[in-house]
């Protein structure tokens, strides 16, 4: 929640350690965090606004790859559709499937980012005390640390 001008508030996920690899699990939970920002706006505020617009981008990418990468969709199981061309320059990927397929994808990442999406405006509903909490917080001090968030997490706990 910044007082200046330029990016209105960002999340940044600080990972336990060393992470070389990531399950299934971990990525969905990364996607459901990244829609916990327009959750949070559809929860509490009963609209929605352009500022999730980056995570937006990151989730479907993410949930992308692991439709057409990492091999993590049922209906796909291992099947690459996917390649990284240049991974050094940037990365540019293409599919290697039908026109049908790639139909069929989209709809395949659709519902992981709404399944992701649901799961995060349960948790804020659920826990609609510990982000007044932390939201008035962020009023005051402009910025959480991990400590200080589950600081506040700890109350409300029983």
């Amino acid at each position: 929640m910044p007082r200046t001008s330029g990016a209105l508030g960002y999340t940044m996920q600080v990972d336990k350690g060393e992470q070389v690899l990531m399950s299934r699990e971990d990525l969905f939970n990364r996607i459901a965090t990244l829609t916990g920002g327009r959750a949070a706006e559809e929860v509490v505020l009963g609209s929605v606004s352009t500022g999730a617009s980056n995570d937006i981008e990151q989730a479907t990418r993410l949930a992308r790859a692991m439709v057409t990468r990492y091999g993590m969709s049922e209906k796909y199981d291992m099947m690459g559709l996917e390649t990284v061309n240049n991974a050094y320059l940037g990365g540019d990927t293409s599919l290697t499937c039908s026109s049908e397929t790639a139909a069929d994808i989209d709809r395949e990442v659709l519902k992981m980012i709404t399944e992701a999406h649901q799961k995060a405006r349960k948790l804020i509903s659920v826990h609609l005390d510990i982000m007044h909490e932390a939201a008035h917080y962020l009023l005051d001090k402009e910025t959480i640390t991990g400590e200080e968030f589950m600081a506040i997490v700890r109350k409300y706990q029983q």
